[in-house]
């Protein structure tokens, strides 16, 4: 392994130019073994701050990488020493601060969106959903090793590539294509497979699918053939492939797509390590916390009590709505009441002062808590209703859902709608149970894959068309939190830490995260 890396570092410097004596090569060494699972960025920074450095002669020795190092080193004691300056360890996004991204298929590159996005779209903002969803998949396929164009002409038989074609260069081709597209209902009972150039009736009654839940909206790659009848005969099908969430981040050249800003490469390394030590930080998530039921307050109470209790009380709470035990709708006129219950959960988190002062309170509304509709993404909880709390807890966190938390260098997303039973009953396919019979599992794969929390027709959930890309999955997170009333389940699927924390209201159960190994523990009362 060191042999790996003194060659790593020769390759490197000789890129740049430089030659390198043995005792400057073994203070590199001593310099990188401090940060084992971020080399490459070490020895990165290391040449970058060699190149800021007027040296003498292009063969660099001891005395030169140690100005160096001693200059990064005593930056880093500054850092930790110094509160202020030192970047937070727990950062929360509001789904609608999230940049907005689109790909251009053109000039094969992402550009941001500039100017102020009505909620209110056009109608052409609509189209444009769909279009970006596609798109988004698209890029990723593309550079997928089964999907990429050979070079040069190689015999069919013996390359692997899986040539993706049009929908419109279907029409009168004979034998096996792969097509992607969307599944779309264009007409009663008929379903369709959509790309940017046509439609084209598909019949999936011959088709083998891969794991997941294939959903009219769902993006698919499929193989099949046309038949005389001018339907394409699907024989397999799955969802686009994944891509490593490293790949991802290297050809989105320093965009922002998770809306907590970019790092340079010392302060990626930094916070790396930072993070790597905080293995006593500890986030507790709880879902459908009903503050009008005497019973579930009770049960809060037990949960406050026990973690005021612990050597190290959790960094973050997470509570997710609903709040209310009923649907906060035209109907519902106890806003007064509901206002005053989260008085009580402020003076009940008040009379814990070590978690009132050193643990973050982060609030996440429901599907029926209070708002302007049901449409996703929704805003925060309103401060009519929260004021209340918010002076008993000045460090309470009011976001949107879904919302974004960013822990040092760690994506997580929050989500907290009944997804499980809404994907389950919207099938147009009978899930495959050759990989697995979890449902939970087929929904991880298929968030995943889809790079959407809710890939839903708009039918059954709407989305405001202009901030669809507030529930994107790209790059893939590190952690997704899918509150739903289901009963509690994790799923560690392609290096993505997946998990439900269960129903608090329903049957007690919530979860305790520990970020910095990615450990899920369930717990209940």
């Amino acid at each position: 392994m060191r042999g790996q890396t003194r060659k790593k570092i020769q390759k490197k410097l000789k890129i740049r130019g430089y030659s390198l004596k043995t005792d400057g090569l073994d203070e590199i060494l001593s310099f990188v073994n401090r940060f084992q699972d971020a080399e490459d960025e070490a020895i990165d920074l290391l040449l970058d701050q060699l190149d800021h450095q007027s040296l003498k002669s292009s063969i660099i020795d001891k005395e030169s990488v140690h100005q160096v190092v001693s200059l990064l080193l005593d930056a880093e004691a500054a850092e930790e020493e110094s509160p202020s300056s030192s970047h937070s360890s727990i950062r929360v996004v509001d789904a609608f601060l999230i940049p907005k991204f689109r790909y251009d298929p053109i000039k094969k590159h992402f550009f941001q969106h500039a100017g102020s996005l009505p909620i209110h779209g056009e109608a052409s903002a609509k189209a444009a959903l769909y279009r970006d969803r596609l798109l988004l998949l698209f890029q990723r396929v593309s550079r997928d090793q089964h999907f990429i164009k050979p070079a040069f002409d190689t015999d069919v038989d013996t390359s692997p590539s899986c040539q993706l074609s049009t929908i419109q260069s279907l029409v009168g081709q004979r034998g096996r294509r792969w097509v992607m597209g969307v599944i779309s209902q264009l007409e009663d009972g008929h379903f369709y497979l959509e790309d940017l150039t046509a439609a084209v009736e598909i019949d999936f009654s011959k088709a083998k699918i891969t794991t997941g839940f294939f959903t009219e909206n769902t993006i698919i790659v499929a193989e099949g053939e046309m038949l005389s009848e001018g339907i394409f005969q699907v024989i397999t099908c799955g969802f686009p492939p994944l891509e490593n969430r490293d790949k991802s981040l290297k050809v989105l050249a320093g965009h922002d797509f998770f809306g907590c800003g970019t790092l340079t490469k010392e302060e990626t390394l930094r916070l790396a390590d930072l993070e790597k030590r905080a293995v006593n930080d500890m986030f507790v998530i709880l879902s459908d916390i009903w503050l009008d039921n005497e019973q579930v307050m009770e049960k809060l109470e037990t949960v406050l009590n026990g973690f005021e209790n612990v050597e190290i009380v959790p960094s973050l709470f997470v509570f997710m709505g609903d709040f209310c035990s009923h649907p906060c709708n035209l109907s519902f006129h106890s806003f007064s009441s509901l206002r005053s219950q989260f008085g009580k959960l402020g003076q009940m988190i008040e009379a814990h002062p070590r978690l009132k002062e050193q643990s973050k309170f982060l609030f996440i509304p429901g599907p029926n808590d209070t708002g302007p509709s049901t449409v996703l993404p929704r805003c925060a909880l309103p401060k009519y209703l929260t004021e209340e709390l918010q002076k008993h807890v000045p460090n309470a966190i009011f976001s949107s859902n879904p919302c974004r938390v960013k822990f040092y260098t760690q994506e997580m997303v929050f989500f907290r709608q009944d997804l499980l039973y809404r994907m389950r009953r919207s099938c147009l396919i009978p899930p495959s149970t050759e990989e697995t019979d979890d449902p939970f599992e087929h929904l991880v794969a298929t968030i995943s894959h889809q790079s959407h929390l809710c890939p839903l027709p708009l039918f059954v959930q709407p989305i405001i068309w202009n901030y669809d890309h507030c529930l994107h999955l790209y790059p893939t997170p590190h952690t997704i939190v899918l509150g739903d009333r289901s009963e509690q389940k994790a799923f560690k699927y392609t290096g993505i830490t997946c998990f439900n924390p269960g129903s608090f209201s329903d049957d007690s159960t919530f979860v305790a995260y520990r970020p910095c190994t990615q450990e899920v523990e369930f717990s209940a009362l």
